[in-house]
């Protein structure tokens, strides 16, 4: 994809997530995998975390993730293109007292070379995906030495090129949806609000490869490789007993070889050398 392409994709993807920004948090907040999601991510974040740390968030989307940093004493520069998706996060930090915590800064992850708020952080942090929505995660990659301290940590919440509970499909049928992953090398469209954009899908070894020079890799994790996928919404209304137990599994393989690669997401960590 040119430049001029992926710009524009960057600008549909914006206009789809601002579309969606006020109704984001209604539709995904109650959804006990999400919940359970971001448990798992946190969980992993806290493993390298110091106290005190001062965090660059991309794709922060409503704020979630930067208003808990917020609330555990961390300072967060959260960054987003979505216009909508900032204002929401603005009202959260108003409403929590929070503005000498959580800054905010429009700004694509493709373009922080030009980060007003340039300083070097603890910890660079992208959840759920945000960075599948570029085909050129390798400029995004990096751009993070420069903007992190010596054994400084970038944790990246990523869509793998494999997804177990999405092959499965193919014995429903679904031919489409079970191998959009495994022929996505030009990229998948994806529908929100009505707004087309492209997203493509990178494996760990991607990141580990572009990063080698300057990073080593602390810790791969797959999320929701035995657990369903969130867009399974019942399932852990329908199913508790079944839920809790397969949360149990998953939490035992989790870095395990070959679940950690073959989830639906993969949580990955990184560490700059000093």
């Amino acid at each position: 994809m040119n430049p001029t392409a992926a710009n524009i994709n960057e600008q549909n993807a914006a206009a789809a997530f601002s579309k969606q920004s006020t109704i984001f948090d209604s539709l995904f907040s109650e959804n006990e995998i999400i919940k359970y999601k971001r448990q798992r991510i946190r969980d992993h974040v806290n493993e390298y975390l110091s106290p005190n740390s001062n965090i660059l968030e991309l794709n922060s989307g409503t704020g979630e993730d930067a208003i808990w940093f917020a609330q555990k004493g961390h300072h967060v520069h959260a960054t987003d293109i979505s216009a909508g998706m900032q204002h929401v996060l603005i009202k959260k930090i108003n409403e929590n007292n929070l503005e000498s915590l959580v800054s905010t800064e429009l700004c694509s992850f493709t373009d922080l070379k030009n980060l007003k708020n340039k300083t070097t952080y603890d910890l660079i942090f992208s959840n759920f995906a945000g960075l599948n929505c570029t085909c050129d995660l390798k400029k995004v990659l990096h751009s993070f030495d420069e903007l992190l301290k010596p054994n400084g940590v970038v944790t990246l919440v990523i869509l793998p090129s494999f997804c177990l509970w999405e092959f499965l499909l193919l014995f429903k049928g679904k031919f489409k949806t079970a191998f959009r992953r495994l022929f996505s090398k030009y990229g998948v469209a994806s529908r929100v609000e009505g707004k087309l954009f492209t997203c493509w899908y990178y494996n760990p070894s991607y990141i580990i490869n572009e990063l080698k020079n300057s990073f080593d890799l602390l810790s791969v994790e797959g999320l929701c490789t035995i657990v369903p996928p969130s867009y399974i919404e019942n399932f852990a209304k329908k199913y508790p007993r079944a839920f809790s137990y397969l949360k149990t599994k998953e939490g035992k393989l989790k870095k395990s070889w070959p679940w950690k690669y073959i989830g639906d997401y993969y949580i990955i960590s990184l560490r700059k050398k000093s």
